[in-house]
């Protein structure tokens, strides 16, 4: 179904319009993207430049006016919904801000969702659940409601259900943005570990520089387009005392 040979995403010469009165509002300009296999790209750039709208055209929830947008290999851009839908259960986990957890469900509910809209076998669903809600060290907390939860806690939980069907690609918009520093960074590097084991590319939005800098290429969104970016100089490789080099740089850039 996908194409494992070429890039996880491909945007090309993106657009976006919103309505606002009796007026469009273009969010998206001709933007392109190129993320690739196990690759993790942050996206920065001020409020309202468009970085969530670009998150939702990738995950099919809104189609793009104009433009080209492959999903490991498979089409989004103008293809009806229901075929959006399809793409984005096969191939794509999304991780928000405020979790968006049932609240009905408890963790271990939560967390097997995407293997049963995708009627994976019962026991196979089983075993991949309890191994995903340990790997996120929420073993004893499996049988409670989000209301339960911490903050940290109910995105450990989003995180374990975007990632249990081992998608091609991990959408997240803002995913430490809900929670304490102390949380942030444990969310951050449970999300690098796991997405690395998988070899599962990410798209994370972001306003945090110190967050952005555990990504292996950051990209600045302005007027509609990827106007700069900063790649790290050694891909996959994140270390403490790279976090200073890397924020100051930002700066540089005027982030």
């Amino acid at each position: 179904m996908s194409n494992p040979a070429g890039p996880r995403l491909a945007v090309r010469g993106l657009y976006k319009d919103y309505a606002l009165g009796t007026e469009p509002v273009r969010v998206l300009s001709g933007l392109d993207l190129q993320v690739d296999p196990a690759e993790m790209v942050a996206i920065m750039g001020p409020s309202g430049a468009g970085k969530t709208t670009l998150l939702n055209c990738i995950a099919g929830i809104d189609d793009s006016d104009a433009g080209q947008i492959e999903v490991a290999g498979m089409s989004m851009h103008g293809r009806p919904e229901a075929r959006r839908t399809h793409v984005r259960r096969e191939a794509i986990g999304m991780v928000f801000q405020f979790f968006n957890l049932i609240p009905t469900l408890n963790v271990r509910e939560n967390v097997a969702l995407p293997l049963q809209i995708l009627r994976r076998p019962a026991a196979d669903t089983a075993d991949r659940v309890e191994a995903m809600i340990e790997r996120v060290g929420l073993k004893k907390r499996a049988d409670h409601f989000p209301f339960q939860l911490s903050g940290g806690e109910m995105q450990l939980v989003s995180i374990a259900r975007a990632l249990v069907h081992e998608p091609p690609l991990l959408l997240a918009d803002e995913p430490t943005g809900n929670v304490n520093p102390a949380a942030g960074r444990r969310i951050m590097d449970l999300l690098i570990t796991l997405t690395r084991e998988q070899g599962t590319s990410v798209v994370m939005v972001t306003h945090s520089p110190e967050h952005a800098a555990w990504a292996d290429r950051i990209c600045f969104l302005k007027d509609g387009v990827i106007s700069s970016e900063y790649r790290h100089p050694e891909p996959g490789r994140h270390e403490p005392d790279d976090l200073k080099h890397i924020y100051d740089r930002l700066l540089e850039l005027e982030i």
